[in-house]
């Protein structure tokens, strides 16, 4: 069944309900302890992320790998944290020294934020912590998908801040690389998002979740999906697109200047918020704590207890092999094509897919059975289809008017300037001179017959000029 069958034969009028009322009851001291169990859930999961990248791309690129500290190389990134520690940390002279020390701050800090309201399991089903029920979330917000964006736009500060404290040319592109880079996925993933709220009827995390008891919205959304995949790679500055680290010509990027524990708080920025947007990704798409198709038919306590914790860490580690095979497989792309896949492709698309998603929901709204859905979007696309050729045949007569009736151009001169000038799309270098013609050239060929070229005979000697 395609996506638009899904969406039209799911129900629709029924939305999940919002309740919130089992947060903010729980004593201060187990707040605290949730905090800190999303504290080192985070760390233990870039500390495991670290090695187990480092691990997958040696396999794909037949190497080794991390093998020496600890059982199977696995406390690598431990002695990697250590080591940064203990490096001199070296602030350059024209750095403002303010700013440069607060960037890596800014960068770590609200990539731990996010992780604040991300359902760990069903918030109808209590777990007893040292004697006292509370939900597998430390809290909950009507506006939770809201918050993350927020502190997502946050962490690039950071980023941005750190390239221009430097005070220097190659950290300042860095940053300023980040921040088009943010603007240009987050409004496609702003419009991805969107596509969850009107289908979930909240943006609540722990509702969005709900909502998907009886089938994920990977399946009714799946160009919501990839719109997002892309774009939370994107977000992250990973390959294919870590533009503002882009070592051929930014040397290093916005932490090029970066030393020590400030250079190692930088990745601990990225790998964090690759976990916080593969959470999202769960979360929004995958049905967060749920347990997969096969095992939630059969058993039913794999919703229950401690069981969907160990469903949602799975899919986040799924979510990370995968920011982990698209390293060890895609060349970085260039900046023009970064920029026109975000503003040129990913946006048209996620809008046009809202439009999609919005009419389908007001139509089974309206109580519209799902062969007139089809037909009024088919005939909404085949006319704008219609449109846009007959606007294409008359732009195309446009242009081969004015092309007939332009003059022609002038000879293109690399010396016009007084320097040499490399030719722009369009034009072409006037022949070398003192050159023969490609046509005229003969391929002479070393003891072979036939081959008397400028003077010379067969046999290598030297024709009789007389």
């Amino acid at each position: 069944m395609t996506a638009l069958a899904q969406l039209a034969a799911a129900p629709g009028t029924v939305l999940a309900v919002e309740d919130l009322s089992m947060f903010g009851r729980d004593p201060w001291w187990l707040v605290v302890v949730k905090a800190v169990f999303c504290f080192a859930f985070l760390l233990l999961t870039v500390l495991f992320a670290i090695v187990w990248e480092r691990k997958v791309v040696a396999w794909m690129q037949l190497r080794i790998g991390p093998n020496r500290h600890g059982p199977w190389g696995m406390l690598q990134s431990l002695a990697d944290g250590a080591k940064l520690m203990f490096k001199e940390d070296i602030i350059v002279k024209r750095a403002d020294k303010v700013v440069y020390v607060l960037a890596p701050i800014i960068a770590a800090v609200p990539a731990f934020m996010a992780i604040a309201v991300i359902p760990f399991g069903p918030a109808g089903n209590e777990v007893s912590i040292f004697g006292h029920r509370t939900t597998m979330q430390l809290t909950d917000l009507p506006i939770a998908m809201l918050y993350i964006l927020a502190v997502a736009s946050v962490g690039i500060y950071g980023i941005v801040l750190a390239g221009w404290s430097s005070g220097s040319t190659y950290p300042l592109l860095g940053g300023l690389r980040s921040c088009a880079q943010m603007i240009s996925y987050e409004i496609a993933m702003g419009a991805a998002f969107a596509s969850v709220f009107l289908y979930s009827g909240s943006m609540s995390t722990s509702a969005i979740v709900e909502a998907q008891a009886d089938r994920w919205f990977i399946i009714l959304l799946p160009v919501s999906f990839i719109i997002y995949i892309v774009t939370m790679v994107g977000e992250t500055n990973r390959a294919p697109f870590d533009m503002p680290e882009s070592e051929g010509d930014l040397v290093g990027g916005f932490n090029t200047e970066y030393s020590s524990i400030k250079f190692a708080m930088f990745m601990l920025a990225e790998y964090i918020n690759m976990v916080t947007v593969s959470a999202v990704a769960a979360t929004l798409f995958l049905g967060g704590w749920r347990a997969p198709w096969p095992i939630s038919t059969f058993w039913e306590g794999a919703n229950h207890g401690w069981w969907p914790l160990l469903w949602f860490v799975v899919k986040v580690q799924l979510l990370l092999f995968f920011f982990i095979w698209l390293r060890g497989t895609l060349p970085r792309v260039r900046y023009d094509q970064l920029m026109k896949l975000g503003w040129k492709v990913l946006i048209p698309v996620s809008v046009v897919w809202l439009m999609v998603v919005a009419t389908v929901r007001a139509l089974r709204n309206e109580n519209y059975g799902f062969q007139s859905i089809v037909l009024y979007v088919l005939g909404a696309v085949i006319a704008i289809l219609l449109l846009s050729f007959v606007v294409d045949i008359f732009r195309d007569r446009k242009e081969k008017a004015a092309a007939a009736s332009a003059p022609e151009p002038p000879a293109f001169d690399p010396m016009a300037g007084g320097f040499p000038v490399p030719p722009l799309p369009g034009q072409e270098l006037p022949p070398v001179p003192r050159r023969r013609p490609r046509r005229d050239r003969e391929l002479i060929v070393s003891g072979g017959g036939n081959t008397v070229s400028d003077g010379t005979e067969s046999d290598g000697k030297e024709a009789d000029s007389v």
